[in-house]
């Protein structure tokens, strides 16, 4: 583990570290708020100047300097080449695989990455209600490689979902066309 002012890093800053190691070559990432966020910046600045980030908002080629507080955050538009509707981002952007990389997060993930977002126990009486799928399966499907930035905890990493959001890799290798999944996270 890497040491720093403050003294080692925690496991968060490891996983951002790596992620924006992923991004050295990348074209273009999707992403939305937090480590996904912090790890393309820190792309961007230190190994990739010309990585697209293309944030779930309708911003592409966002430049912010500073990791935004929302897919809001006036920085991200104000430094955008393009901002775009959500509409346009799913069927122009996403659907036809113009995103190389994309990060999504995830309650719960299994063996076969497939993903959790919605709740945690029982679906008509959860202990968890979750913010659901937004654009998840969408870019999941279409998008060249999908890295999964969750903790390393038995109740993210799970034997069977509480509820498919998400589909990764289904039922297993055997299982339809299977999506490149790295799931991140300590």
């Amino acid at each position: 583990m890497s040491v720093t002012a403050t003294g080692p890093a925690t496991s968060a800053e490891v996983q951002t570290v790596v992620a924006a190691r992923r991004l050295r070559h990348a074209r273009t990432v999707f992403i939305g708020v937090g480590r996904p966020s912090t790890a393309a910046i820190l792309a961007r600045m230190v190994h990739n100047p010309q990585l697209v980030l293309v944030y779930e908002s309708g911003t592409i080629g966002a430049k912010p300097f500073h990791v935004p507080l929302s897919i809001g955050d006036g920085e991200l538009a104000q430094t955008a080449d393009a901002v775009v509707s959500v509409p346009e981002m799913f069927n122009y952007w996403i659907g036809p695989g113009r995103i190389e990389v994309a990060f999504l997060g995830a309650a719960q993930v299994d063996r076969y990455a497939n993903l959790n977002s919605t709740v945690i126990g029982d679906y008509d009486h959860p202990r968890t209600r979750l913010p659901g799928a937004g654009g998840a399966p969408e870019i999941a499907a279409s998008c060249g490689e999908v890295i999964v930035i969750a903790p390393h905890s038995p109740r993210t990493l799970v034997a069977q979902l509480d509820f498919l959001t998400t589909v990764g890799h289904g039922d297993g290798p055997s299982w339809g066309p299977v999506i490149s999944v790295t799931v991140w996270g300590r």
